[in-house]
Order: structure tokens, then C-alpha cells, then sequence
């Protein structure tokens, strides 16, 4: 028999003529019809699974009813099957099996077919499942097409499963699929952390300023290879010991300090603050982290107290409190006000040097009213161009220019009070 019937009166008994469709595979056919690949392979010789032809006529083996094994256990025929063998690896005889099932043929085994083997127990019992959820087998069902579905490792579904046959899973049986969820770990120096889509222990360690290894050591056993999302972590605290400092004085650290300028500052090598600072990484210096200044000569030195700027007044603007990484740039493109003018605003302040809770005037620029003899007030609104106001007005770009000096055409501001100049259809006196 080729892979290819013609007619149904060609397939064998006990199987059906079936025409291929576009989109059909064995495995789709063989999950449809209740069988497996293997079956429809072997009552098809010569089929080409992965070259099946729309209008290919091939045999599907039907479905043998599952019989009744009220003193028994249902086995499901594999290639290479026979009774004699069953009856060897059950330790049940030939004649037996053939009683426990009416109908079978013994030269004629189907896989995929379900058949009773008398003398042993049903189904194996229902395991105890305290860390996941029981399972029935259904047709089709391997562990490793389980362990795909629930996230779950083989492994880990065998070890919940004691005496579990990996390769005889019966249709019906009930097993235990655990739940892979990591126990909360005690975090004492540091906080709970729940793993989100996408976490990795590197981007954590990016995040929170700590280092990977620092994350695993607080939690043992954990798979940096297998975050699960809703895994809950610990994330430690890394905040250094305060140092002793018998030959000089503690200091803390702020933002933009590294070792080689508190060594210019304080006239100290980078290798003696090292030396009085076991475990320091030169690298990692952290905000608010205290470390010891050595001595270096029998006065020990007193570090300068960073210097407090008073609060300026702020008649015209509102008062604004220096944040980590602000610089006057920044703020200038935040607030929509010239650097200048904020230098302006706060005298004696340093550019170059805003200190974290300093707080500075952020000015209010709002530009002086032009005088407007032959014309009328306009304050500019949002989407204002002064192309747009001089086809409102029917007026030139260029007389609104003329009207308001030192106006900037690109750079309106709302709220902005503009002289709009009438124009003369005659000459004006």
C-alpha cells in the first residue's frame, strides 16, 4: 500500500480514507482523531509527514473504544507491542489480556490503541499535590508537552509524581503539577522586590546600585537564569560601615565627589584614603556614604563646611530648591528663562557648582509692554505666529516687527502683550 488511497475500500480495517487540506499536519490529524502520529505513519507506508499534498488521500486508524478495566489498568499500545511481550512485562498471561479485552485482535494491535491489563490497579493512585494542582491525562499528553504548558520543568513534575511512568502516561490518570513559586526570602537589610516581565538580576543591580552578587547572596538558591514573574526577591541595602578614623576625620559623601578630588581637596593621596578605607570601591562611591580622611601632618585638618547660599528674594519668579543633577541649563529649558536671566536673579550664585537643597529665583520673564500710540494691545495666546496675527489684522509681519522692538519672532510667549499697529489706507496724521 502506497501513501496515497484512492478509495476508502483501500484502508485497512479498522481505519477510514481521509483527503488532505491545506493546513493539515499528522499531528493535527492525529490529536482530531484520537490517535497518534506514529499509527497514522504505520498504516500509511511511504507517507511523507512533512510533505502531505492538498487532495492526498491517506488512511486515519479509528479510535478503538476504550474498554471497561474494573481489576485492571489501560495501556495504550506503542510500536512494537505485542500481547506475548505484555503479557511477560505485566506479568499477566496472553490469555488473560485477551479475556480483560472482547474484540481485540492479537495479530492486529493498533497504536494508540487502549487496552485493559488485568491484575493490577486501575489507574495509579491520585498523589498528595500540596505545592500545585492535580492533572488528568488526556490523549496526547507527554511531560514534556505539560512542562511547556505550566512552566514547569520534567523534573519537577516527576519528583511530585513518585512512580510515575514518563513514558506510559494513561488517559485518565491523575498526576500533580507543582507550582514553581520561590519562597519569600527573609529580608532584614533591604526590601522585597517582585519580579516583573523582562527583570534581570543585572538590570536589578543597574536599578538599585547594587551588585548581582550582592543579590544572590541574599537570595540562596535562586536561578539568575530563571526569574519567574511574581517571584518575590530581596533586594539588600547596601549602605558601607562607617569607618574608624583614629588619624583623621569622617566625611560624608555628596554628590560629583571621587577619590581623586577629595585627595586635591584635602591634600591627601587617593591611595592613603583607600588605605584608611578597607573594602572601599574607588569606583562606587555612594550619596551619603561616610568615609575617613587621613592625616597627613600632626594638625589635623578641618574640612570646609560646604557653604549654605542665603535664599534670594524672588519679587519677580518663584523660588525653586536645587535637586540632584540640576545644572542652570536645565532648569533655563524646564522654565522657559534664559541662563543669564537666572544668574541674574540670584547674585553671587555659582553656575558650575549648584549644591543639592540650595534654593535659587527662577524669574518670570515676562516681556515688557511696548508703547502702542497707533495700534491696540494683543496678548499672545497658544498657537500664536506673528503670520497668523497679520492675516487676522490684516497687517505686515514686518509693521508688528516695526511696532514692538526687541520682539522675538520665534519665540512668543503666552500671555505676552504685543502692540498690533492699525494700518493706514490713507495717509495717517
Amino acid at each position: 500500500m502506497n501513501g496515497n488511497h484512492e478509495i476508502e475500500g483501500k484502508c485497512p480495517s479498522g481505519s477510514f480514507a481521509y483527503t488532505i487540506k491545506s493546513g493539515d499536519t499528522l499531528f493535527q490529524l492525529a490529536r482530531k482523531y484520537n490517535t497518534t502520529v506514529a499509527a497514522i505513519i504505520a498504516i500509511n507506508p511511504g507517507i511523507d509527514p512533512n510533505n502531505l499534498k492538498i487532495g492526498q488521500v491517506i488512511c486515519i486508524p479509528k479510535a478503538a473504544p476504550t474498554p471497561s478495566c474494573p481489576n485492571g489498568t489501560l495501556y495504550t499500545i506503542k510500536c512494537g507491542d505485542t500481547l506475548f511481550e505484555l503479557s511477560k512485562k505485566f506479568n499477566v498471561s496472553v490469555e488473560a489480556i485477551i479475556k480483560a479485552n472482547p474484540g481485540i485482535e492479537p495479530e492486529n494491535l493498533q497504536i494508540g490503541q487502549v487496552i485493559c491489563i488485568p491484575g493490577k490497579s486501575p489507574t495509579p493512585p491520585v498523589p498528595s499535590c500540596p505545592n500545585g494542582f492535580l492533572y488528568t491525562i488526556r490523549s496526547g499528553d507527554t511531560l514534556f508537552f505539560l512542562s511547556q504548558r505550566f512552566n514547569v520543568s520534567v523534573q519537577a513534575i516527576i519528583k511530585a509524581n513518585p512512580g510515575i511512568e514518563p513514558e506510559n502516561l494513561q488517559i485518565g490518570q491523575v498526576i500533580c503539577i507543582p507550582q514553581v513559586t520561590p519562597p519569600v526570602p527573609s529580608c532584614p537589610n533591604g526590601f522585597l522586590y517582585t519580579i516583573r516581565s523582562g527583570d534581570t538580576l543585572f538590570f536589578l543591580s543597574q536599578r538599585f546600585n547594587v551588585s548581582v552578587e550582592a543579590i544572590m547572596n541574599a537570595n540562596p538558591g535562586i536561578d539568575p537564569n530563571n526569574l519567574q514573574i511574581g517571584q518575590v526577591i530581596c533586594i539588600p541595602q547596601v549602605t558601607p560601615p562607617v569607618p574608624s578614623c583614629p588619624n583623621g576625620f569622617l566625611y560624608t559623601i555628596r554628590s560629583g565627589d571621587t577619590l581623586f578630588a577629595l585627595s586635591q581637596r584635602f591634600n591627601v593621596s587617593v591611595q592613603a584614603i583607600i588605605n584608611a578605607n578597607p573594602g572601599i570601591n574607588p569606583e562606587n562611591l555612594q550619596i551619603g556614604q561616610v568615609i575617613c580622611i587621613p592625616q597627613v601632618s600632626s594638625v589635623p585638618p578641618t574640612p570646609p563646611a560646604p557653604p549654605v547660599p542665603p535664599t534670594p528674594s524672588c519679587p519677580n519668579g518663584f523660588l525653586y530648591t536645587i535637586r540632584c543633577g540640576d545644572t542652570l541649563f536645565a532648569l533655563s529649558q524646564r522654565f522657559n528663562v534664559p541662563v543669564q536671566a537666572i544668574i541674574n536673579a540670584n547674585p553671587g550664585i555659582d553656575p558650575n557648582n549648584l549644591i543639592v537643597g540650595q534654593v535659587i529665583c527662577i524669574p518670570q520673564m515676562a516681556p515688557p509692554m511696548p508703547p502702542c500710540p497707533n495700534g491696540f494691545y494683543y496678548t499672545i495666546m497658544a498657537g500664536d505666529t506673528l503670520f497668523f496675527l497679520s492675516q487676522k489684522f490684516n497687517v505686515p509681519v514686518q509693521d508688528i516687527i516695526n511696532a514692538n522692538p526687541g520682539i522675538d519672532p520665534n519665540n512668543l510667549q503666552i500671555g505676552q502683550v504685543i502692540c498690533i499697529p492699525r494700518r493706514c489706507v490713507v495717509y495717517c496724521y
